[in-house]
């Protein structure tokens, strides 16, 4: 049976480093890779980042229902193929998304049980300093990913599992965690001792259990004085 895990999280918070971690670190995860109407940057390739079409393209598939999800992000479509699941479910693996908070939404309403992880930065001057540290965008575009983050972290409570990635070992190894121990609820067999260890530092993640830790990080990007 395949499961589908939801990861979302704000831009330059850290997540495609974790999940190409994850990748590498657990097999049997097929990672989609999302169609965009947007062009490429810098060195992204069609089919490695994304799947770059026109936007005529993308309404055609829109149209014939080819899409679990998809969104208009400042005037570019994003969108996920159904095709990705069936490949998934015939070769008996479980499909990994990587998605904003528009698509997990879309997705949580077709598939109720699918686990989905959001990825918060430590702090909003953390994110910040990440984004600029990038170089790769204009203050403009800074200020508008920082105000898209405040945005879209206030979504956090509609998620299953919450990660602050403040040291990478540390949110790799809870993630991974996350995935294995619903792969032992998933499987209906007898869970063993290490499904065990795992569920117990997946349990950790759960949104009641990081409430007060969430509460600070929720308050750095509302208190926000900045110029952005």
């Amino acid at each position: 049976m395949t499961t589908v895990f939801i990861i979302s999280a704000p831009s330059g918070s850290g997540k495609s480093t974790l999940v190409n971690e994850l990748r590498s670190q657990v097999v049997g995860l097929k990672f989609s890779v999302s169609y965009t109407t947007r062009a490429p940057r810098g060195s992204e390739q069609n089919g490695r980042e994304y799947f770059f079409i026109s936007r005529a393209d993308f309404e055609a598939m829109m149209r014939e229902d080819d899409f679990l999800e998809y969104a208009d992000v400042y005037g570019n479509y994003y969108g996920t193929a159904r095709s990705f699941l069936r490949e998934a479910q015939s070769e008996g693996t479980d499909l990994l998304l990587d998605i904003d908070v528009q698509g997990a939404a879309q997705i949580k309403s077709k598939i109720p049980d699918a686990p989905s992880i959001f990825v918060l930065p430590p702090d909003r001057q953390t994110l910040e300093w990440r984004l600029r540290n990038r170089g790769s965008d204009s203050e403009q575009v800074i200020c508008r990913r920082l105000d898209t983050a405040r945005r879209e972290i206030e979504n956090y409570d509609k998620y299953d599992y919450i990660l602050v990635n403040d040291r990478l070992e540390s949110s790799v190894g809870q993630l991974k965690a996350i995935v294995l121990s619903e792969r032992a609820r998933h499987s209906g067999r007898p869970l063993t001792a290490e499904d065990e260890a795992k569920i117990a530092v997946a349990e950790q993640c759960r949104l009641h259990h990081v409430r007060d830790r969430i509460k600070p990080i929720l308050d750095s990007f509302r208190n926000d004085k900045s110029h952005c």
